[in-house]
């Protein structure tokens, strides 16, 4: 059974961020995405940017080599949020 998650950070403008410090829009991140075994469309990408859908871990692993970064940086400023 999986288990369910409660949203209680908005990690989507940190997503957002890393995207567009890239230069990809959503479906070109998503492309990249799927290529990786990630079976995402992008409107799915969007409602995690939204903070309305939480991010699956396999994802954010992904998501992370793409943009070659830590996975602080999905974190960042979310410890303030309280």
């Amino acid at each position: 059974m999986e288990q369910k998650i409660r949203r209680d950070r908005n990690m989507g403008d940190n997503l957002r961020r890393l995207r567009m410090d890239r230069g990809l829009s959503q479906e070109k991140l998503c492309a990249q995405l799927q290529r990786r075994g990630c079976d995402i469309g992008r409107t799915t990408y969007a409602k995690y940017e939204a903070g309305e859908l939480n991010i699956r871990a396999s994802v954010l692993i992904e998501l992370r080599k793409i943009y070659h970064c830590t996975y602080d940086e999905f974190f960042a400023g979310l410890d303030d949020e309280i």
